[in-house]
This record gives structure tokens, sequence and C-alpha cells, in this order.
């Protein structure tokens, strides 16, 4: 009787400490991110499009290239909540272009949607 309740404390602690492993969903995401770091100076003049997955969905934004420097970064549609993604759009764009990198600091408050915007920069560049 022992025996089989200690095999089952096992068993409860080890599905407990699989459970509690967590999702690194988010660190895999600012990963893929980084690694989709182009350099800017290789991308000709023009405007391109980039898609990023936010909060509500696809985020889709045009990035301006001219002289070898991100000029503007216009969000276009998206889902993502009104009043809660607003820091992300007003603050990521901005970061983006002073740091001419998608290598920047999430809005507080939005990180998906400042994710979405960072990974939508480095696939319209990509493009």
């Amino acid at each position: 009787m022992k025996k089989l309740a200690v095999v089952l404390c096992i068993s409860l602690m080890a599905f407990v400490l699989i459970g509690c492993a967590g999702d690194d969903a988010g660190e895999d995401a600012a990963e893929e991110t980084a690694a989709a770091e182009v350099n800017v100076a290789d991308v000709a003049d023009g405007t391109y499009d980039g898609v990023g997955e936010g909060n509500g969905g696809d985020v889709e934004l045009e990035v301006t290239v001219a002289d070898g420097e991100i000029t503007d970064i216009a969000i276009g549609d998206h889902d993502e909540t009104e009043g809660i993604a607003d820091p992300a759009f007003d603050e990521v764009p901005a970061a983006i272009i002073d740091a001419q990198s998608t290598d920047v600091d999430a809005a507080s408050g939005a990180t998906y949607s400042s994710e979405a915007i960072m990974e939508a920069v480095a696939d319209a560049l990509a493009n």
C-alpha cells in the first residue's frame, strides 16, 4: 500500500511540474523577430508591406525606406483592441525609426501588439 501511495505521489508531482513548465511562445516570437533582422542599408528605396501576428490577429503595415534608412511606418489594417494597443502604435514605429532596427522595447501594456509591429517591419524589409 505504501508503494502505491509513493508511486501516485511521484506521478502527481511529475504532472504538476509538467503543467507549471509554462508556455514560452512569447520568447519564441521575440527570438524569431530578432533572427529576422535585416540590414536596412541593403534594402532598395521603396515602400514595403509587412504582416505580424498580434493579439487580435494580423497587423498589416507599410514601411518606407529611403537612402538606406527607414523613414516611415504606417499602420494598416488590424483587429487589435482600441485603447490597449494604442501605446504600441504610438511608440514602437517611432522607436524603430529612431533605432533603424526592430530590436526595440515593447510598449508597456501592449506587448503582443508591439511584437506584431516589430515582426511586420521585419517581414516587410525581408520581402
